[in-house]
């Protein structure tokens, strides 16, 4: 994606702090395999991280409110994670294919990015896509 994104803070911190916050510190706060809600930006987004053994998995379930580059800022700062942590991939799974009211301007993003709707086994019907690092 692109790599002018702003700035925006995750729960109010910078990715550059995210990104020097000791690995055990970060796995307690986000890569718990839970669902969360964190503040990005001006919005909330509702998601699950987990750190598998080779690649980091990006589970998006809504975004509320936000516009300003929210889904940018988390591929970048997913990317710049895995590759600081020596894992391969990002796999990213958002559920945004049986919304009540569905973002036609994140269909059209993710699609041009390459992803895919898929259905996945324990999740549903999901659009998914494996980002190598």
């Amino acid at each position: 994606m692109a790599t002018n994104v702003p700035t925006l803070l995750i729960e109010g911190y910078s990715a550059d702090e995210l990104l020097r916050m000791p690995a055990e510190e970060l796995e307690a706060f986000a890569f718990t395999g839970e669902a969360l809600i964190l503040r990005v930006g001006s919005g909330e987004l509702l998601g699950r991280f987990r750190r598998l053994p080779d690649r980091l998995e990006v589970e998006l379930a809504q975004v509320d409110r936000g516009g300003e580059g929210i889904l940018l800022a988390l591929w970048r700062l997913a990317r710049q994670l895995a590759s600081a942590r020596g894992l391969t991939q990002v796999e990213w799974i958002v559920h945004a294919v049986h919304c009540a009211r569905p973002n036609l301007k994140l269909r059209r993003v993710l699609e041009r990015r390459g992803f895919v709707v898929r259905e996945l086994p324990g999740r549903g019907s999901a659009y998914h896509f494996i980002d190598t690092v």
